[in-house]
């Protein structure tokens, strides 16, 4: 017979991660699911300066998402790696099938996360690794001393462009509005940095290049105006990343739960529509999505996955 967990948890970003810690520490036979590395989105930030109890000497992502998965295997929390295909969540015993096999427990938690958007542009999906990427702390080093653009104004956008500075010899960000979105102490830091510079009111519309991106047309949506922007003829290219947020992870899910604009919709204690299963994270409809709040909702779902199971 199938072995019938307590508790599955399907992502391990800080959601899922926290979620196990509270599991195992509760004593529930939890498993953590998870296709790719942990971490999620921080897996591929570089610098977390607002989450509580971070290292003020500095703390990267891998790092505060490295002590999260010491914790959760502390507490017992079990792992196994797996792409899930389907879900079947009604019913008592809820069943996730994946490539490696099929997976049972009485509850689940979805913490699947969000992914980047994609810029928008015409040939993105062209030049994607080859001079377009979502990742700075991922391809930061292959634009060493080359010009980089970077699509965006809000927090992620503006601290990855801080951190492509220490890289490229000018950064510029292009964004569609004529002010950042981002925190005061970000732009402080950005408008000091005397390698970024902004291009405002404005938007990639077209990626262009033979093998590897050496030309961006960007349009400026006031005036309508467009402009073509090439790579220095020594350098033949230049790189082009994209924050501009992400979309939620959550087509396996589709038809299973309630959702808002393919964010899993639950009440304040992470509850879904269907009795057993909970959602935590960025995977959540809500109204702010940071590595504090995931770990809370990734608590409270654990709290809650317990009470279910007593009662």
């Amino acid at each position: 017979m199938d072995k019938i967990y307590d508790l599955i948890v399907l992502g391990a970003g800080p959601a899922g991660l926290t979620a196990g810690i509270y599991a195992g520490r509760s004593r529930l036979d939890v498993l953590i699911l998870e296709k790719g590395q942990d971490g999620g989105q921080i897996a591929i930030t570089e610098e977390i300066e607002n989450y509580p109890g971070a290292m003020v000497e500095g703390e990267s992502g891998p790092s505060l998402v490295a002590r999260m998965t010491k914790q959760a295997e502390k507490f017992g929390a079990q792992r196994q790696s797996d792409v899930i295909k389907s879900v079947e969540l009604e019913g008592d015993i809820k069943k996730l099938i994946g490539n490696k096999g099929t997976y049972l427990a009485k509850t689940v938690i979805i913490a699947t996360g969000a992914f980047p958007k994609p810029i928008g542009c015409e040939n993105e999906g062209k030049f994607v690794g080859k001079g377009i990427s979502f990742c700075a702390t991922c391809d930061a080093n292959f634009f060493e001393d080359f010009e980089v653009f970077v699509v965006g104004g809000g927090d992620s956008a503006v601290e990855e462009a801080i951190y492509l500075s220490k890289f490229a010899r000018k950064v510029t960000i292009i964004h569609r509005r004529d002010q950042l979105r981002a925190a005061k102490s970000i732009q402080e830091k950005a408008f000091a940095n005397e390698k970024l510079h902004f291009l405002w009111d404005s938007v990639v519309v077209r990626a262009d290049g033979e093998e590897l991106l050496d030309t961006i047309v960007v349009k400026n949506v006031k005036t309508g105006e467009l402009t073509e922007i090439h790579a220095d003829e020594e350098d033949g290219l230049f790189g082009l990343f994209g924050f501009i947020g992400y979309n939620p992870n959550s087509a396996l899910f589709e038809g299973k739960v309630e959702m808002e604009r393919g964010y899993i919709v639950t009440d304040v204690d992470m509850r879904t529509n269907i009795p057993g299963v909970f959602a935590a994270g960025d995977i959540r409809a809500k109204s702010l999505r940071q590595v504090v709040t995931a770990a809370a909702d990734g608590a409270i779902a654990a709290t809650m996955a317990e009470r279910y199971l007593e009662q």
